[in-house]
């Protein structure tokens, strides 16, 4: 009886975490849009730009004189937090 309640607690915690996890890759209510963020980044000169929810932030793709970037905006403020060249 203990060992099937242990395993019974376990599953619960792995199912709370896994929610946790699922709800950071959506929009917070206070951040900015989609759209919004993908202006903004088209406004640094950017081209085509793809943005998801990801970890509290905006986090994608985006192109810039033919290179390709890995980027991330800030959710509430719309700036650029990181543009790496992607290899």
């Amino acid at each position: 009886m203990l060992k099937k309640t242990g395993i019974a607690i376990a599953t619960v915690l792995a199912l709370a975490a896994s929610s946790a996890a699922v709800a950071h890759d959506q929009p917070g209510a206070d951040w900015i849009s989609k759209d919004a963020a993908i202006a903004k980044v088209k406004a640094l000169g950017y081209d085509a730009v793809r943005l998801e929810a990801d970890d509290g932030h905006w986090e994608g793709e985006a192109t810039k004189q033919g290179q390709f970037y890995d980027i991330h905006v800030d959710p509430h403020s719309g700036a650029l937090t990181k543009n790496q060249l992607k290899p």
